[in-house]
């Protein structure tokens, strides 16, 4: 039993489910469903798609580089079936398995952090901005400190004066 890719979104594909598209080149595209099949017919590229693998990893929201995925790469070699080895293989899976989502969990308190300390800086924007919304104008006029500083621009008459006005 086999286990498949999907070109566009990269996860998993049955046996027996998805669609398969061979060009006249006799290049093999599997497809998990009909929208990634579509998407391909419509010619997107899936690096640009936000829902897809290859979206999440070049835009850092999925781990991309790890050596828990050397065990995820597809392998045309044949092996020789040992009892001993296949044993060892399953147990491997399990605790590879473990690893890959302790890792993928930092790696999203990770994003988390950075995020957190983002939306901090736009609140205190904002609240900047719209002080007037959350403070009462008059308690405003009395309090100046609690508005932003404002900026006097001079504005040069000798230049206005010399200028004609057109009608």
């Amino acid at each position: 039993m086999r286990i498949e890719k999907c070109w566009f979104c990269s996860s998993t594909i049955y046996p027996g489910h998805g669609i398969q598209f061979v060009r006249n080149d006799a290049k093999i595209f599997r497809f998990c469903r009909s929208k990634c099949h579509k998407n391909f017919k419509m010619k997107r590229n899936p690096r640009k798609v936000k829902w897809t693998k290859a979206y999440r990893r070049l835009h850092g929201k999925d781990m991309t580089q790890d050596s828990t995925f050397e065990f995820e790469r597809k392998r045309n070699r044949p092996e020789r079936y040992d009892r001993n080895v296949t044993e060892n293989t399953l147990k491997a899976i399990k605790t590879i398995d473990k690893v890959r989502s302790r890792r993928e969990a930092k790696h999203i308190e990770r994003r988390k952090k950075g995020k957190k300390a983002q939306q901090m800086r736009e609140a205190v924007k904002e609240l900047e901005q719209s002080i007037s919304l959350v403070k009462a104008p008059s308690v405003l006029k009395e309090d100046p400190s609690l508005t932003l500083p404002k900026i006097k621009v001079k504005v040069s008459q000798a230049l206005a004066e010399n200028q004609p006005m057109e009608e």
